[in-house]
């Protein structure tokens, strides 16, 4: 009785445990899976969390948030505002990211210095929560001011140049970085010297990073997940704080009382999760859905 070679009984065990292999977890297990999650009080969750309005269309996922503004992106006042979000065009769980900008983005695109309202692609991370923080408070009717912002939503950002090689010397050229010509800086002269607007031109690299504090308030009346996006971009939830901030604007809107808003917004605040991990948060999706149940609001 003849022996196949050793090399052909290796590559048969191996095609036989990839077969059994594929089977297994290819196979068995994801459908074991699949059955374990359709059973009851799982099945909500594994099928995506879906919220439904009253007349009983699914309108959204818990677990994902999106935006209430009109087709112009201007929010809607009779809905709760969600934190902003650099997914996509917002909350698109296929392009899910970070803006990738850290805090020491200060200074906008060179060829084109960004304005509040205009387009956030050029924008540094400073000018965005800027022009958040200050849009925010002009729709809650509070002060958005906040550190190191000009009053019209830019970040306060100088360029210092010196005589003296690198930072030395004495100051012969001062740019606000972020207002372009033929913008009016937001600073009239800076130790003596008179603050430019900024050109194409302006090699900002050369000057010296000087950021202006001003005389926003040290808490500003804005919260902080207002004027930032989440990791994700996908984030359901805002801080009470941020919630707080609209009751207001929603009751005036819905023609309700303060305390019927603030009786739905804690329904839907979740706590920190056994009670020391994370933040309380407010799911906004959930919370306007009972706003729509609670009002004739379209």
């Amino acid at each position: 009785m003849s022996t196949l070679p050793s090399w052909i009984r290796q590559h048969l065990a191996a095609l036989r445990a990839l077969l059994v292999l594929t089977v297994l977890v290819g196979l068995a297990y994801p459908l074991a899976i699949l059955a374990i999650a359709q059973i009851p009080g799982l099945k909500d969750n594994a099928d995506g969390s879906f919220v439904t309005n009253a007349e009983g269309q699914r309108v959204g996922s818990s677990l994902i948030g999106q935006s209430f503004t009109d087709t112009d992106g201007n929010a809607l006042l009779t809905y709760f505002q969600s934190r902003p979000s650099a997914a996509g065009d917002g909350y698109d769980p296929t392009s899910t990211s970070a803006s990738n900008l850290g805090p020491e983005d200060v200074v906008d695109g060179i060829d084109d210095p960004a304005t509040p309202g205009e387009d956030e692609s050029g924008q540094s991370l400073l000018t965005q929560v800027c022009a958040r923080s200050l849009a925010v408070g002009e729709r809650e009717g509070v002060d958005g001011s906040r550190k190191y912002c000009t009053a019209s939503g830019v970040g306060a950002v100088l360029a210092v140049y010196h005589a003296g090689p690198g930072f030395d010397g004495a100051i012969t050229r001062v740019v606000s970085v972020n207002e372009a010509c033929p913008a009016t800086p937001f600073l009239a002269s800076y130790q003596g010297v008179a603050v430019e607007c900024r050109t194409p031109g302006d090699d900002i690299a050369a000057g010296e990073r000087a950021l202006v504090r001003g005389d926003a308030p040290e808490k500003p009346a804005v919260p902080a997940d207002a004027v930032t996006a989440s990791a994700s971009g996908l984030d359901p939830g805002i801080s009470p704080a941020y919630a707080e901030l609209q009751v207001p604007r929603i009751a005036r809107e819905r023609d309700m009382s303060l305390d019927q808003v603030r009786d739905l917004v804690d329904r839907h605040t979740t706590g920190r999760a056994l009670g020391f991990l994370g933040e309380p948060t407010v799911n906004v999706l959930e919370l306007n859905l009972d706003l729509d149940r609670a009002t004739a609001a379209p």
